[in-house]
């Protein structure tokens, strides 16, 4: 019995899924890349076991031929190959994709807010007599406190926070379970354990009564309804606070994360130790922080010294 396309695909998202952990969004994103593959072998009438290394280029062209971005074409090129390793492992499919190179991306350096208008942001989401606001504004802090991904806040419970002590100090702690439900326990400062605390006791209570939720799995954050808050919910919070601060443009949850990221570097913090911070599986991918850090510098130098022109 010949091996279709549509099985083999399948059972290489259940494997994505079961055996390597990836995430919900991952797997998608996998699906859909698979998904225009799937397309270009029926336009063409082509068996994937038996493509060569130029029917591989072709579909590269094909997508380019779409107007999609480089870095979108990369990231299904990727998936192809990760798809015909795994197909080639398992079932001794020829795998076309060794000749394929990446398409060249111009680089593109990660938005991050400076100090003040981080706190500018953070501070316009309280408002005077509306409990709702200290939900906004403990999701604020915890955001450029930890450096959390908005998925990472979403699915977060009541039992992970936490408390440790160092040199008989006291410090707040999140346990977030990051891509690849891979967990790391991250740090936070005093003024997020304080927004998180005035939540809890003001706030979270009157919310948490619309739902009965096992002390297990109590989401940390609630929403009007008593149900977990969601991925466009914290998008909407932080675009308010963004348009209340009277910034334009996009402003999303990641921007936090970019600006966390680049004030550790800033200030001084190890680039090892921001990537445990950050849950970066590579150092590579942190190190794109310190072109922002480098950038800073080049135009300081460049606008302070008399001979830098």
């Amino acid at each position: 019995m010949a091996i279709t396309f549509e099985k083999s695909a399948r059972d290489f998202l259940d494997h994505l899924q079961i055996e390597r952990g990836l995430a919900l969004n991952s797997i998608s994103a996998y699906s859909r890349d698979l998904g225009k593959f799937s397309q270009f072998l029926h336009d063409k009438s082509l068996d994937f076991t038996s493509l060569q290394p130029q029917d591989v280029l072709d579909f590269e062209v094909d997508l380019k031929a779409r107007e999609l971005s480089p870095s979108s074409i990369n990231r299904t090129i990727s998936a192809l190959r990760s798809f015909y390793k795994y197909a080639s492992r398992e079932g001794s499919v020829n795998d076309p994709t060794g000749e394929t190179e990446r398409s060249k991306l111009s680089r593109r350096l990660p938005k991050a807010l400076t100090i003040s208008q981080i706190t500018a942001m953070i501070d316009s989401s309280l408002h005077e007599g509306d409990l709702t606001s200290l939900r906004d504004h403990a999701i604020l802090e915890l955001l450029y406190s930890s450096g959390a991904r908005v998925s990472e806040v979403v699915t977060a419970n009541l039992r992970d926070l936490g408390v440790i002590t160092v040199d008989g100090n006291e410090v707040a702690t999140i346990k977030v379970k990051g891509k690849g439900s891979k967990e790391r326990i991250v740090p936070l400062g005093s003024f997020a354990r304080t927004a998180i605390d005035n939540y809890l006791v003001r706030t979270r209570p009157g919310l948490s009564e619309k739902v009965k939720a096992k002390a297990d799995d109590a989401p940390l954050f609630l929403n009007s309804r008593g149900g977990r808050l969601t991925r466009q919910s914290i998008w909407q919070i932080v675009s308010d606070a963004a348009i209340a601060t009277g910034f334009t443009g996009k402003i999303s949850p990641h921007v936090f994360r970019h600006s966390y990221a680049t004030h550790l570097l800033d200030g001084g913090a190890d680039i090892r130790v921001v990537q445990e911070l950050l849950g970066h599986a590579s150092v590579t991918t942190t190190q794109i922080y310190t072109l922002v850090t480098i950038d800073k510098v080049r135009e300081a130098y460049s606008t302070a010294h008399p001979r830098a022109r």
